[in-house]
């Protein structure tokens, strides 16, 4: 049986797809295809689990710019096109698709084509490409009740965030000795997403000497932001670039998370269900759309992190330094990560995914 996946532009996309796909492999005879953007991170993240990829035209219909608005609607109307080509010679028995804008061309497309669509909204709050093609998915399936008011009721079940197969396997010492840390120091993760986050690194960068004093920094920066943190790193006493680890990117973030004490992380759609399996207290800064915005707030009104708004970094270090210092208040905010865990959320999805195909 063969199946699509679509969606992508962020990891928090991308995830998901994977995570209901290494399920699905585990349980029947499959085959997987995956349509999404040609620059997202979704094409290697197909590549390294063996899942071929196709290219659909897409871009983001929101900004300020008529321009840019133009381009998203002719590069969604060439999205379209492409992907019922695509269906045609795929045939796939049914199509999951995890929003972003990436996906938004499969939308139409699957209906055209009779081919049974599974959506999924892994962020609190719609982005347009979600609200775009909830009028063609089959079900929609999202991570937390305080979605549905934003989906058709009759048509939606929480299933909770999908997160891949390494989260139930990781442990702390195992992520101790992969990224080489000191088992005996605090540790604080910085992750600014799939591609990074500037505005992120160069207030930890600013900050470096002071939160070595208390711990060990883990770095994932960013793969066009590691080479001028590397000479950051260059200018620090020796003791201190000892417990400076910096990565431009990791295939291993359930390692790194199960090893850290304190993640400070932008909150794109996979800190509902990645922070949750790891009980790991999170300070998050939101990027610049709604969707992270909303994932924050949700998080934090729960007790389970710390919103800090971009305009306000200043304070993102007495925070960490803070938090580091409060144990009770680290426990506190990971028994409330570890109450939002579905742990069988991949497992249903998949499990939806066959049904809606048979």
């Amino acid at each position: 049986m063969k199946f699509a996946l679509a969606g992508g532009g962020t990891g928090g996309h991308a995830y998901p797809a994977i995570a209901v796909a290494e399920r699905l492999r585990s349980r029947i005879d499959t085959q997987f295809v995956y349509y999404g953007s040609e620059r997202g991170p979704e094409r290697s993240l197909a590549a390294a689990a063996g899942i071929p990829f196709h290219a659909i035209p897409a871009s983001q219909l929101r900004g300020r710019s008529p321009w840019r608005v133009l381009s998203g609607v002719v590069d969604l109307w060439r999205g379209e096109r492409r992907a019922r080509h695509w269906l045609r010679e795929d045939a796939p028995a049914a199509v999951f698709a995890t929003g972003g804008y990436a996906a938004a061309p499969l939308g139409r497309a699957a209906r055209r084509g009779r081919v049974p669509l599974l959506l999924f909204l892994p962020d609190v709050r719609p982005g347009w490409a979600v609200r775009f093609m909830q009028r063609y998915a089959t079900t929609i399936a999202c991570s937390v009740e305080a979605s549905l008011e934003y989906l058709p009721p009759h048509r939606t079940v929480v299933t909770g965030y999908p997160v891949r197969r390494q989260f139930a396997e990781a442990t702390r010492d195992g992520g101790v000795t992969r990224f080489d840390l000191d088992p005996n120091l605090p540790t604080v993760l910085v992750a600014g997403g799939s591609l990074g986050a500037h505005q992120i690194n160069l207030t930890i960068a600013q900050s470096l000497r002071e939160l070595l004093q208390r711990a060990q920094l883990l770095h994932i920066c960013g793969r066009d932001e590691e080479p001028w943190l590397a000479r950051e790193r260059e200018r620090l006493p020796e003791w201190q670039r000892g417990r400076y680890h910096l990565a431009g990117y990791t295939e291993d973030m359930a390692w790194a998370m199960a090893a850290a004490d304190v993640a400070v992380t932008r909150s794109g759609a996979s800190v509902l269900g990645e922070l949750p399996m790891t009980g790991l207290p999170a300070i998050l800064v939101p990027g610049a759309f709604s969707d992270q915005h909303a994932n924050a707030a949700y998080l934090s009104q729960l007790g389970a992190a710390i919103t800090i708004p971009t305009g306000e970094l200043d304070a993102l270090a007495p925070t960490v330094l803070a938090l580091l210092d409060d144990a009770d208040r680290r426990a506190t905010m990971a028994d409330a990560m570890r109450a939002l865990v579905r742990s069988d959320a991949a497992e249903r999805l998949a499990t939806m995914l066959r049904e809606m195909a048979a």
